[in-house]
Formats: structure tokens, C-alpha cells, sequence
């Protein structure tokens, strides 16, 4: 599964800064000088989540669509941002946004998608469903295939393991950004883990005949 690591976000864009910053610092202090303007403590906001940014996107839209729908999270964000009122809420706050953001791209996917006479819901359904769509030119088979596999799973699965498996944070990292629990971090990366073993030995498994 170290294959998936190709589809981490680089984290460069409009905000990022040239030093990595301490990811012990409090949130709060940052968002609050964010809120006052400050363009360099946003910038530090989004080197910090820019990695649970795009881990969410990613369990919900294609990867070469994911990159750049973290840059627009993150537009979004800003001018909406002195609207926060409780600055420990902007964890979960900016998570909503990139799950609203995906859910925009599905339903802009689906109305620009064109129609004719021949076409089923089915195949309409099918066209757009993530697991349908093409891989990129810098992901390997292998890293395409176990991501399939993972967008199979529930929704909560999906997020939490691309953001282990795929971002490389750790279980607490994962609670501090997107507000879970430690418990249900634990639980979600553990049954999701199960189940996608389970999907990827079927696939190993091959074909057999029934002239034995």
C-alpha cells in the first residue's frame, strides 16, 4: 500500500509558506490572526490542514481533480472565515467546507454531463461514480487499484484511511483535524482496514473454472 503515497498532495499553492511549521502550535492564536487579516498566519493554517484537505477531497472526487479543489477550499475559506466564531471549531469548520466542495463538483459533474436518447440512469450513474474514473499519468496501477478498492468502503472508512494511508497522518493527527474522536479514529482505521484487505484478496484471488 506504500504505492498510495503518489497521490499525496504536494501542499503547494496560493498559501503555502517556505517553512514548515509547528504542528504543536495552537490553532487558535493562528485563526484569530487570520481572521484580522494576517495572510502569513492563513498561510500557516494551510500548510497544517492542506494535507486533511485533500485527503477528504480525494475520497470523493478523482485524484487529478483533487489538487486543485484544495486551493479552492482553501479560497473559500478565507473571506468566510472572520464568520467563525469559535476558533477551536475551525478544524471541523474547514473539513465541512472540503466535503460541501466535493459534493459541489458531483452535482456540477452530473449537470454538465451530456445526455442523448441511449443514455440510462444507469449508465449516467456509472459514467460519473469515482471508481470509473481514468487514471492519472503519475499513479501506478498498483496505488490506482488499492485507491479503488478503498472508495468501495462507507463513506467514514474512506476518509479516514486515505487520510492514514494516502496523507500519512497519524490516529491523533486525524482526531485533531477532523474533530473525531480518538476512539472513533481508532475504530474507523481498524474495521477499514479489515474490510479492505478483504476486498483486495478477492481481487488476488483468481478466477476459477467450474470443470474441475
Amino acid at each position: 500500500m506504500a504505492a498510495l503515497f503518489e497521490l499525496r498532495s504536494s501542499r503547494a499553492g496560493l498559501f503555502a509558506v517556505t517553512h514548515a511549521p509547528d504542528p504543536a502550535g495552537p490553532d487558535d492564536a493562528l485563526v484569530r490572526a487570520a481572521q484580522r487579516g494576517d495572510r502569513s498566519a492563513f498561510g500557516l493554517l494551510y500548510s497544517r490542514y492542506a494535507r486533511m484537505v485533500h485527503g477528504i477531497l480525494l475520497s470523493r472526487v478523482p485524484p487529478s481533480d483533487a489538487e486543485d479543489l484544495v486551493q479552492d477550499v482553501f479560497l473559500q475559506a478565507l473571506p468566510r472565515l472572520a464568520s467563525l466564531r469559535e476558533t477551536a471549531k475551525f478544524p471541523g469548520w474547514l473539513a465541512a467546507i472540503a466535503r460541501n466542495r466535493a459534493t459541489d463538483f458531483h452535482r456540477r459533474a452530473k449537470d454538465d454531463l451530456p445526455l442523448n436518447e441511449e443514455s440510462t440512469p444507469a449508465e449516467l450513474e456509472r459514467d460519473n461514480s469515482p471508481a470509473s474514473h481514468r487514471r492519472t499519468p503519475h499513479t501506478s496501477a498498483e496505488a490506482h487499484s488499492v485507491l479503488e478498492a478503498i472508495r468501495l468502503l462507507s463513506e467514514t472508512y474512506r476518509e479516514t484511511l486515505i487520510l492514514r494511508l494516502v496523507e500519512g497522518m497519524t490516529g491523533p493527527e486525524i482526531a485533531a483535524r477532523t474533530g473525531l474522536t480518538h476512539g472513533s479514529v481508532r475504530v474507523n482505521l481498524h474495521r477499514g482496514m479489515q474490510q479492505l484487505r478483504e476486498i483486495l484478496g478477492q481481487r488476488a484471488i483468481p478466477a476459477t473454472g467450474g470443470d474441475s
